[in-house]
C-alpha cells in the first residue's frame, strides 16, 4: 500500500502544478492579446513614417547629385566611415518559464558579439532583462567585453513612455560619443508560436534604399502623376521626422520583444499543462492497476483463509 500512497501524493502534486501552468498560460495569453494590438497598430504607422523619411532623404540625395553639392546630414543619419565602438542592447525577460526564448536571444547576441570582436571592434553590451545578462556574462567572462544590466525603472510605465525614456538614453550616449553604432538584439514577433531573433541597427538610423527595386524607387517620390512638394524645406522636414522615427523604432522593438516573450511563455505553459495531463493519466492508470492488484490479493487471502477454516 506504500506504493499506492506515493502515487496518490504524486498525482495530487502534478494536479496542483497543472493548475498553476494553466493559470500562467491564461495570464500570458491575456498579456499577449494586449501587446499584439500595439504591434498590429504600430506596423502600418511605422512603415509609413519610415517611407516618408526615406522619401525626403532620397530627394535630398538627388538634389545633391544635380547641383554637385553636399548637405550636412542630421545627427541621427551621421555615420562614421569606419565605426569602432559598438553598443548592443539585448532584450530578454527577467523571469523564466518561457521555453527557449531567453537562451535564443542570448545565442543571437553572442553570435553578433563574436562577429564584431573578429572584426576588431570594441563592444559594449547593455542587457534589458536578467536572463540574457546572466547567460552572456558567463559566456564572455574571460573576454574584455563590457556587459551591463540596464534598469530603466519603467515598472508601471506604458510602452510609449518606456520607449521614449530608452530612446533619450541612447541619444544622449550617441551625442556624448559613447558609441559609433547602436544595435538591438531582440525577437521580432511573427505569431504566438513563431518569432525571429534579429539584430537591428537603430543609431544612426538605417535609411538605405538599396533594398528597393528600381520601379519602386522611381515611384517613391510620386503618387500617380503627382509629385510631392515640401514645406518647410526638405532638410528641416527630415530633421523633424527623424526623432519621431527614432522613438517609433525603439517602441516597435519593445512591443515586438514583449509580444514574443508572452507568446513564448503561453506556448511553454500550454505544453507544460498538456504534459501534466498526460502524466496524470499515466499515473492514474498505474495507480488503478496497483489498487486492483491489491484488492485481488486481499480477496484471495480471505478466500484461502475461509477454506482453511
Amino acid at each position: 500500500m506504500a506504493g499506492l500512497k506515493e502515487l496518490r501524493t504524486r498525482i495530487e502534486a502534478i494536479k496542483s502544478t497543472q493548475k498553476i501552468t494553466a493559470a500562467m498560460k491564461m495570464v500570458a495569453a491575456s498579456r499577449l492579446r494586449r501587446v499584439q494590438i500595439l504591434v498590429d497598430k504600430n506596423q502600418g504607422y511605422s512603415e509609413n513614417l519610415r517611407r516618408s523619411a526615406l522619401r525626403v532623404k532620397t530627394e535630398i540625395e538627388e538634389l545633391e547629385k544635380a547641383k554637385n553639392v553636399s548637405f550636412m546630414r542630421p545627427l541621427l543619419l551621421r555615420e562614421k566611415v569606419n565605426p569602432q565602438k559598438y553598443t548592443l542592447y539585448v532584450l530578454s525577460s527577467d523571469r523564466g518559464l518561457c521555453g527557449a526564448y531567453n537562451s535564443n536571444a542570448a545565442k543571437r547576441a553572442a553570435q553578433r558579439i563574436r562577429e564584431l570582436l573578429d572584426a576588431g571592434k570594441v563592444v559594449k553590451v547593455q542587457c534589458l532583462g536578467k536572463k540574457a545578462y546572466d547567460i552572456l556574462r558567463r559566456t564572455f567572462r574571460e573576454s574584455n567585453v563590457v556587459i551591463e544590466r540596464v534598469m530603466l525603472d519603467a515598472h508601471g510605465l506604458s510602452y510609449p513612455k518606456a520607449a521614449a525614456k530608452l530612446a533619450d538614453r541612447i541619444l544622449n550616449c550617441f551625442v556624448a560619443g559613447d558609441f559609433d553604432v547602436c544595435e538591438f538584439v531582440y525577437a521580432r514577433f511573427v505569431s504566438a508560436i513563431s518569432r525571429n531573433f534579429v539584430c537591428e541597427q537603430v543609431c544612426p538610423l538605417d535609411l538605405n534604399s538599396e533594398h528597393l527595386e528600381d520601379d519602386k524607387l522611381a515611384k517613391l517620390n510620386r503618387v500617380g502623376n503627382a509629385f510631392y512638394d515640401y514645406m518647410p524645406d526638405k532638410l528641416t522636414l527630415l530633421e523633424d521626422i527623424l526623432p519621431i522615427l527614432f522613438n517609433d523604432t525603439v517602441f516597435k522593438i519593445l512591443v515586438n520583444a514583449a509580444a514574443s516573450e508572452h507568446g513564448a511563455r503561453m506556448s511553454s505553459m500550454d505544453s507544460a499543462t498538456r504534459n501534466a495531463k498526460k502524466m496524470i493519466s499515466e499515473l492514474t492508470l498505474k495507480y488503478n492497476s496497483l489498487r486492483q492488484s491489491a484488492i485481488t490479493t486481499e480477496l484471495i487471502e480471505i478466500i484461502a483463509g475461509a477454506e482453511a477454516i
